[in-house]
């Protein structure tokens, strides 16, 4: 028989008791969250104690998933499933979403139209926040890795136990002299004092050395305070050759115009001979 419309895809879900509202528009751009939230919903529709894992964040994830989800079907309910076209996540994976829920729907139609609840265990146990699942599966993974890391650095210390074991029995075993434990704990003792006065002549140096950049820092004040005095002393006097200088420069300025008006007047003349010459040179000719 031929598959129902896109429309009735979102009223089977409504009827078969999909807790969320599911519009075509989600499937407009690819939404593989959604398809494998439907996908895992039906499957537990069909079978509540089924083991199929919900991890769909990498892409090597989200193969296996599909691969587990079509072959499930295919050996449950004899469906047939396009994996492709369920890994595009858009309307064709409704066409293929529509192969399982009308088979449910159908079902739920021959027992007397009435909705088969699921279980209220399971019910419970499927209403889960997806994100929080891919969370755990990631700790998880996590805590394996880190389990099998100490596992083996675990075995290898176990390896040395034998040895240590010697050791620590023989250590001890050894009677506790008083006198050599007295030694050891003065020569700590000792070694700590001097680090102690290290630590106490670096920090009197480190106090001379602000003393010596603070003397420094006072000087060069000093110096700048008496250098800009100095400027300002030498702004304000006027040099005792700066009238006569005003003066060049006035007769300077006077001759530089008187210069520049013989300048033109001399190239005036030289234009007037020129053209006379011409002038002289056609008539000649």
């Amino acid at each position: 028989p031929a598959l129902p419309h896109f429309s009735d895809f979102t009223e089977m879900m409504r009827a078969l008791g999909y807790p969320r509202l599911i519009s075509m528009e989600n499937f407009h751009t690819p939404n593989f969250m959604l398809v494998s939230e439907v996908l895992l919903w039906l499957v537990k529709r069909y079978e509540p104690q089924s083991d199929i894992p919900g991890d769909v964040e990498t892409e090597q994830d989200r193969v296996f998933f599909i691969k587990a989800v079509a072959q499930f079907m295919a050996t449950k309910a004899h469906i047939k499933l396009n994996t492709k076209k369920l890994y595009q996540a858009d309307g064709h994976a409704v066409k293929e979403l529509l192969k399982v829920t009308s088979v449910l729907y159908g079902a739920m139609n021959t027992q007397g139209g009435e909705r088969a609840p699921l279980p209220e265990e399971d019910s419970t146990k499927f209403k889960f926040d997806l994100g929080s699942k891919i969370a755990d599966l990631k700790a998880a993974r996590q805590l394996a890795s880190e389990i099998t890391s100490k596992g083996a650095v675990l075995y290898d210390l176990l390896g040395k136990e034998v040895e240590l074991r010697e050791a620590r029995t023989e250590s001890l075993g050894r009677p506790l002299e008083i006198n050599e434990a007295e030694k050891v704990m003065k020569i700590a003792i000792s070694s700590i004092l001097e680090e102690v006065q290290k630590t106490k002549d670096m920090l009197n140096n480190v106090a001379l050395d602000e003393a010596n950049l603070e003397a420094k820092i006072e000087k060069r004040k000093l110096e700048l305070e008496r250098s800009q005095k100095r400027l300002q002393t030498l702004q304000s006097v006027r040099p005792a050759f700066m009238d006569e200088y005003e003066k060049i420069e006035e007769q300077l300025q006077k001759q530089y115009s008187t210069y520049l008006e013989k300048f033109r007047n001399l190239t005036y003349m030289e234009q007037l001979l020129e053209d006379h010459r011409r002038t002289e040179q056609e008539m000649f000719e």
